[in-house]
């Protein structure tokens, strides 16, 4: 099974057609997309919904709601076929790495995450205040005369 974003994301630096909603084609090499199927090419022929008019553009972006379909190599299909597809396929291609937040690995477990102000997870049991004792610290209001 391959899925649309891992064969846009293998298509980077190939060539592809794109025709859009409107009947224009354009026919260029996809420099990169992203996660709303939003295309930046490059080298690009455009094409009226005719098909009388050309135009060479040096770059442009397709909004990935106006795209009607696309057109890939068959190299591109066979390098998504190459990688793997399931989630188990996947977490045991990542199996050992470090992950985020918790889990094993250190970094911050419970509550909070050992992150902000407060607690050793943020400078020690002094709570993140400085080491030095009372010198570094403000006088208090009362002890002024």
């Amino acid at each position: 099974m391959v899925l649309p974003m891992s064969l846009l994301r293998s298509a980077q630096n190939q060539p592809m057609m794109v025709e859009l909603k409107n009947g224009e084609t354009y026919s260029g090499v996809l420099a990169s997309c992203d996660g709303f199927m939003n295309l930046h090419m490059r080298d690009i022929v455009c094409t009226s919904r005719d098909g009388e008019r050309f135009w060479k553009i040096p770059e442009c972006y397709v909004r990935g709601n106006s795209i009607k379909y696309l057109r890939l190599p068959d190299e591109v299909i066979d390098m998504v076929k190459d990688q793997p597809t399931t989630r188990k396929e996947i977490r045991q291609q990542f199996k050992g790495r470090a992950r985020g937040r918790g889990g094993r690995g250190g970094g911050g477990g419970g509550r909070g995450g050992g992150r902000g102000r407060g607690g050793e997870a943020a400078g020690g049991p002094a709570g993140g205040r400085r080491a030095g004792g009372a010198a570094d610290e403000k006088p208090n209001k009362r002890a002024r005369t």
